[in-house]
């Protein structure tokens, strides 16, 4: 497999409602925005007391034990969402490995890992739809694996994962395991249980190469399943080598004390989380079977995703690019790929779905007229 090195890039993301409502002049209000992968429905608010309003925002063991529950670990750290994992890891990685100058990463997929990775001067070689071949790891090098991958929905079992794990300590190395979207897989399938404790010993040298750590890093996303994105939580689950090494550079009030007591509330709700997965599935598949209706065989070839957004794939490139300027121009946001070539949808809800239907039909419809109907696109 060849592997390309990528020059810096500019990242774009889904959510930036404000700037698309003023690129195309409607009024924000007007949108049907389902460019993101946050689920549709959010866990409802708790009565907050007042004084959680008034005093800095400490680490709360009761957020704490209801994570380790939620995501069956035995040792992880709350951040500011799962960005600020991924922001610090690269600089971080380099302190504890200083041997280590490549990772891996997935072709398409969430652009801020290779950004990270990139502007820290790390070798980047991207993968495609299958993962590296597990003898061509270089040592000290980095793995990162979006499970499942977003955009893409390409998904690797726990039997895989284990398999690359294990390399990767052989060869001194690290696997970043981002399940920003694993709330909505079948259970027993995210990676977190696997973590082993590492060494707790304070005194314990901090030279990378010669502590028995489990060289794997989980980054879990509390706001899109729960469909909070707005409170900026993520976990990471590791080892405690990890887990201290990324506090001692996160620093202190990474998150405020009124979004930890939702998420305690939210990750403590198994029957909202139970109603919540069959909620999701039920309207992915519906939205599903509206795409499949409304783009022929000759138009789509493929859908892949999972039960928080649906990526369509189309038999010719230029068609991704010129439905999203039709859906746009119908005030309905979907996420356009960094490639240009697909179209990616967040899951909405039952009762504005038929808008979508409706958007998407029309914008096939154009679609498909002759050529001079659309010489302004």
């Amino acid at each position: 497999m060849t592997y390309v090195h990528r020059n810096h890039m500019t990242l774009l993301h889904g959510g930036q409602l404000e700037q698309i409502a003023q690129q195309y002049n409607i009024p924000l209000d007007h949108w049907l925005d389902v460019s993101t992968g946050i689920a549709p429905i959010s866990y409802p608010i708790p009565a907050l007391p007042v004084n959680i309003w008034q005093r800095l925002p400490q680490k709360s063991p009761e957020l704490i034990a209801a994570a380790k529950q939620y995501y069956q670990c035995s040792q992880l750290i709350i951040t500011n969402g799962s960005q600020a994992i991924i922001k610090a890891l690269p600089t971080l990685y380099r302190q504890k490995n200083v041997l280590g100058n490549d990772v891996y990463l997935p072709e398409r997929g969430y652009k801020e890992h290779a950004h990270a990775w990139q502007l820290a001067g790390y070798t980047v070689h991207f993968y495609q739809t299958l993962l590296p071949e597990m003898n061509d790891l270089l040592p000290n090098s980095v793995l990162v694996i979006i499970n499942p991958n977003n955009p893409t929905g390409q998904f690797f079992n726990k039997r895989v994962i284990d398999k690359y794990q294990q390399q990767l300590k052989r060869l001194n190395g690290l696997l970043v395991l981002d399940e920003a979207f694993i709330d909505v897989m079948p259970d027993n399938e995210s990676y977190c249980s696997n973590i082993a404790r590492g060494i707790d010993d304070k005194n314990t040298t901090q030279n990378f190469t010669q502590i028995g750590n489990s060289h794997c890093l989980v980054l879990r996303s509390f706001g899109k399943f729960f469909g909070l994105a707005g409170i900026r939580i993520g976990f990471l689950v590791a080892d405690s080598f990890w887990c201290q090494a990324f506090e001692s550079v996160l620093g202190p009030w990474q998150v405020n004390g009124p979004a930890q007591v939702i998420a305690e509330h939210a990750l403590k709700d198994t029957q909202w989380q139970q109603t919540q997965k069959e909620t999701l599935h039920q309207l992915k598949v519906a939205q599903a079977l509206m795409f499949a209706q409304v783009f022929p065989n000759t138009v789509l070839q493929s859908s892949h995703g999972c039960d928080l957004f649906i990526t369509l794939h189309f038999h010719h490139q230029e068609t991704a690019k010129k439905l999203y300027h039709l859906l746009c121009q119908q005030g309905v946001y979907c996420r356009l790929s960094d490639e240009q070539d697909t179209l990616r949808f967040g899951i909405t809800t039952q009762a504005l779905l038929p808008r979508l239907a409706a958007a998407c039909e029309q914008a096939c419809k154009l679609l498909l007229t002759p050529i001079k109907s659309v010489t302004t696109l």
